[in-house]
């Protein structure tokens, strides 16, 4: 199937199951029932939330039948079934999933057994688009992936064009492709478990930010893992972006069975060769798009047009400026997209200054790889780390920082893992044992980062880990330690 080929579905009388209420759920449900199309809706759920949603879904399907509202759409209601996730519906013909849940689910295995496909709400939108969609750019990766398609976004907006950030950024892809909005192109997130439900995808261009071990106990190995995150390659029809100083995502581009005339571009943070983008005397430079690539270097940005300019975060601005490159965005777009872009939240974000040292929240660090690329950006550092370990280790990480901290804090439910890698291999560093999981143990990790600290330290927090021990996600983690700073600062006035 080529990039912009669109896939004919007769959904009239299809017997469809979706697999989850939700962000993903409800619109697969509602778009397939406008279609024509007999779903069921099956959730593990039925707590109060679930319910509302449910009943909240059923009684618009079931106004739209009785109005005849729409040309084909289905004339009977949505049945929700909650409770029970992992039974098949009786003649279901198709599954369509929400994307966490997991491949070994016995629903997913009934529906093998029955020869009944399941796509994922990625694919439910590239099947449904119409003849005039906006190509994807889209982008995977262990992490950097929502920085760096709201960079993307960014640049493609500097260049005049119409976009949206998409996917897993928190924006349904099926809102984007069948809404009133009309696009360009559009900047896409994936998830490795929005990928592996997506068979068909042939994105115009995409990019593998980078490759560590997460989800593990999702993809039941690292080779699953990698697999899924290289399907954003397949198909592609005119880039495959890469990091460079990241082999494994090479790899998934060789094997990659993309159109012909599509080509491999690399990015790096050291100077770029042929059919790379990189860096030469705090520039970032392009040798992919130039109409010489063995003596041409083309200026795109400096590196202080990128906010904040950590190392690895001029990797995410390499890898956003190649795929917009690879749509024919003129290179003072890239400067201008960089420099109007701002970080989300709890992303190596400056809190405050007090007492001569610096406060950075880098709560979205929910692993040990994108720990490793935040502490790898300040110096001297003492380090706020700990949370829910997921499988991971922590040798490697606490062995490649431990010239840079200066004391560490440890909380969550895992810390003694984390402890024990420090005294392996940092056991000169301070630690401060927090035996506590709960909330008020971030006020008091501030108050001891603090102690340990001298001016012109990094106090980071850069947990390493899940926060769900302790908080309901890493924003409420990450505000946490932001509202523990500014009173601080308060009290320090």
């Amino acid at each position: 199937m080529g990039s912009q080929e669109v896939s004919n579905v007769d959904w009239q009388g299809k017997r469809v199951t979706v697999a989850g209420l939700g962000v993903s759920g409800i619109p697969a449900a509602r778009a397939l029932h406008e279609r024509g199309a007999l779903v069921t809706v099956v959730n593990d759920g039925d707590d109060e939330r679930s319910r509302a949603q449910a009943a909240e879904l059923e009684e618009w399907a079931a106004a739209r039948s009785a109005s005849g509202e729409g040309a084909g759409g289905s004339r009977e209601g949505i049945t929700v079934r909650l409770g029970d996730g992992d039974t098949l519906p009786e003649s279901t013909e198709l599954v369509v999933t929400a994307p966490g849940w997991k491949p070994d689910k016995p629903l997913f295995l009934a529906a093998a057994e029955a020869g009944v496909p399941v796509w994922g709400d990625v694919e439910l939108a590239w099947r449904l688009r119409g003849p005039d969609a906006a190509p994807w750019l889209a982008v995977t990766g262990t992490n950097g992936k929502t920085t760096t398609v709201r960079m993307l976004a960014s640049i493609l907006e500097a260049a005049g064009l119409r976009t949206a950030a998409v996917g897993n950024i928190g924006v349904s892809l099926l809102d984007a492709v069948l809404g009133d909005e009309t696009y360009d192109v559009l900047a896409v997130e994936l998830s490795s478990y929005q990928l592996h439900w997506a068979p068909s995808l042939r994105a115009h261009s995409g990019a593998v930010l980078n490759l560590a071990p997460d989800h593990l106990d999702w993809h039941g190995s690292m080779a699953g893992y990698a697999a899924d995150k290289g399907r954003i390659y397949e198909g592609n029809s005119v880039a495959c972006v890469y990091n460079a100083q990241d082999a494994a995502t090479e790899d998934l581009v060789r094997e990659a069975d993309v159109e012909e005339g599509c080509r491999a571009i690399g990015f790096t943070l050291g100077t770029p060769g042929p059919s790379q983008l990189g860096l030469v005397d705090g520039i970032l430079v392009d040798r992919a798009f130039v109409a010489d690539r063995q003596k041409q270097a083309q200026e795109l940005a400096e590196v202080g047009d990128v906010d904040p300019p950590a190392p690895h975060n001029i990797a995410n601005a390499l890898a956003a400026a190649a795929l917009a490159r690879a749509f024919g965005v003129p290179p003072a777009a890239v400067r201008d997209g960089l420099r109007a872009f701002r970080p989300d939240a709890h992303r190596i974000e400056h809190v405050a200054d007090v007492a001569g040292v610096t406060y950075i929240d880098d709560s979205k660090a929910t692993n040990t790889h994108a720990a490793e690329a935040s502490l790898a950006a300040y110096e001297p550092i003492v380090w706020i780390a700990g949370g829910l370990a997921k499988g991971a280790t922590f040798d490697g990480l606490v062995t490649g920082a431990a010239k840079r901290l200066r004391g560490v804090v440890l909380m969550g439910a895992d810390r003694a893992l984390i402890k024990e890698a420090l005294t392996r291999h940092a056991p000169e560093v301070p630690v401060v044992d927090l035996d506590r999981t709960d909330t008020g143990a971030m006020p008091a990790a501030v108050l001891e980062a603090a102690r340990l600290a001298r001016p012109g330290d990094t106090v980071l927090l850069a947990p390493a880990c899940a926060s769900m021990d302790m908080f309901v996600n890493y924003n409420k983690r990450g505000e946490a330690f932001a509202d523990a700073v500014r009173r601080l600062a308060d009290e320090s006035a």
